[in-house]
């Protein structure tokens, strides 16, 4: 056990900086994503909702597509298959094989999200089908524009029905990060597979030690998404039992 908490120190000597930032970037990359998905399926939802076919003909392919995918293989074709584009793309400017790279970090971002986006599209809709048809009439009677309806007096209860099925995919994509790691994107699942390359003797010390990192910072987020519950079920009048 003492020879575990030597490896654990900081500086060259330990672990400990690496796995710092390791579990840093992990959740740079999760915030990072967020607000890219969220924005995908709020559009994907959006366009379900809309009564177009074709609109919502594409978000139910977009939808079924990335939701059968596993998101190891979403991430593995982004990268790839992002570089093999762009250099097929720049080949005209730079010259034949460019072999222009995509950053990992990127392409785990612009993978995560889209899976991302076709979960939290379901949650959206789901939300956006439990407010009242009636409130939008109203709203349109009262002379706001569809853009106002929507920010003023839809899109609030929309963040409020729709954020416990958010934190939910909140707290999935932060133990999707972990699937970057395949790419080289030097995260806290990467950083625990280097270490117990390097000591094997420590290989269930290590990657217990990166359960707990990556329990407490679920559990931070569960704390953050219940204050963000009770703060926007404030001002609503509950029956009493």
């Amino acid at each position: 056990m003492d020879q575990f908490l030597s490896l654990l120190q900081w500086g060259d000597k330990g672990w400990s900086d690496e796995i710092f930032r390791g579990a840093c970037l992990t959740l740079a990359l999760a915030v990072c994503t967020l607000p890219f998905g969220l924005l995908i399926g709020l559009v994907m939802a959006l366009a379900r909702a809309s009564g177009n076919w074709l609109a919502g003909a594409a978000s139910n392919l977009y939808t079924t597509l990335f939701r059968s995918l596993p998101e190891l293989l979403t991430i593995l074709i982004v990268y790839y298959g992002g570089q093999s584009l762009l250099n097929r793309l720049l080949t005209p400017v730079l010259g034949e094989n460019p072999n222009v790279q995509v950053n990992s970090f990127v392409a785990g971002m612009v993978a995560l999200g889209l899976v991302l986006g076709a979960f939290s599209g379901e949650v959206w809709l789901g939300a956006l089908r439990a407010i009242p048809r009636g409130q939008r009439e109203s709203a349109y009677a009262l002379g706001l524009s569809r853009a106002k309806c929507f920010r003023l007096v839809v899109f609030p209860q929309l963040v409020r029905l729709a954020l416990p099925g958010l934190g939910n995919n909140w707290m999935i994509l932060l133990k999707d990060t972990s699937l970057v790691s395949v790419i080289a994107l030097r995260d806290l699942m990467y950083i625990s597979k280097t270490a117990v390359i390097a000591n094997p003797s420590y290989s269930f010390q290590f990657y217990l030690l990166c359960c707990v990192v990556y329990l407490l910072m679920a559990l931070a987020s569960g704390q953050a998404i219940k204050w963000l519950e009770m703060r926007g079920d404030r001002g609503l009048v509950r029956a009493r039992a």
